[in-house]
């Protein structure tokens, strides 16, 4: 009796409907978010907090509307602010961070009184030209002994010196309130030319009252004084790293420490009071810069002004 042939079990071929059970269900699908990208760094922006990271980020956002309230007229795809790019589109830029980070510091990080103070600076700097005033020319008779650029200070950055007694004739320099603001505005980016915003961001300035006495201001000289003081504040954030007022007569001593309580801790933390004498003023400067870079009159070794 022969054997049966074998039964052949059919092969079932792969379907759609196979493949379909092989697959996550749509909610077992892990999504994942696009990772941040990295931020550009430099020497400052390595210093930043995390707050000031974070409000940065949420500035640079709002660089389209901030171009857009400055230039309503014209609204350029970039512009330049103290040789500092910023890019409409907000493209993250370490040297931008850093210039950023200034206004934001200046408001105490608030993002709206951050991004006023910035329009309010692009505006002002278009009517006030002052990407002209570097080529123009003042009285060395005037202006040459008042105000100086010179040295650096042992981390790099630049010294101003005001010289408050540099011209006895009031009337010379101050008589022209208008003329005197475009000197002092000059002088001012001179120093902030000499910032890289990659190690260095701010000055050091040292405001020298020699031969200042009761008699050494008229009501142009202080319309001046204030209004230089308005423009600073309001245009030029955090670029003070020290502020050292030497040769100060007695007389005036005590007009610095009633005006105390009107200045910000964080401000007074880097004004010092010093008296008068080489050696006095060398003792308080030389902690900052080096004796080559100081001039002799401050207690230093430099053969300058």
């Amino acid at each position: 009796m022969s054997e049966p042939a074998p039964t052949e079990v059919p092969v079932k071929e792969p379907g759609p409907e196979d493949d379909a059970a092989t697959q996550p269900a749509p909610d077992e699908i892990a999504t994942t978010a696009p990772a941040e990208l990295e931020e550009p760094q430099n020497t400052l922006t390595k210093k930043f907090t995390d707050a000031e990271w974070k409000a940065v980020k949420e500035f640079r956002a709002k660089l389209p509307s901030v171009i857009e309230e400055a230039y309503p007229n014209d609204k350029p795809d970039t512009i330049k602010l103290w040789g500092v790019t910023i890019d409409s589109k907000g493209t993250p830029d370490a040297r931008t961070s850093v210039l950023l980070v200034k206004f934001l510091r200046a408001r105490d990080l608030n993002i709206e009184n951050a991004k006023k103070m910035l329009v309010n600076t692009l505006k002002w700097r278009a009517e006030f030209k002052t990407d002209d005033i570097l080529s123009e020319e003042f009285p060395e008779d005037v202006f040459g002994n008042v105000g100086h650029i010179y040295g650096k200070d042992k981390d790099g950055r630049p010294i101003t010196y005001n010289l408050y007694g540099g011209n006895k004739d009031l009337k010379a320099v101050f008589g022209d309130v208008p003329r005197f603001l475009r000197w002092r505005v000059a002088l001012m980016e001179k120093g902030v030319s000499q910032l890289d915003f990659e190690n260095f961001d701010q000055m050091i300035q040292v405001h020298d009252y020699e031969g200042v006495g009761l008699n050494s201001r008229d009501a142009n000289s202080k319309k001046a004084a204030a209004d230089a003081t308005a423009i600073f504040q309001d245009y030029y954030p955090e670029f003070l790293y020290k502020k050292f007022f030497v040769n100060v007569p007695a007389i005036f001593t005590w007009i610095f420490w009633l005006f105390k309580p009107l200045v910000s801790a964080q401000t007074l933390a880097k004004m010092s009071v010093v008296g008068t004498g080489t050696q006095t003023i060398g003792k308080e400067l030389l902690p900052f810069i080096d004796a080559k870079e100081l001039p002799k009159r401050y207690g230093g070794e430099a053969d300058a002004f």
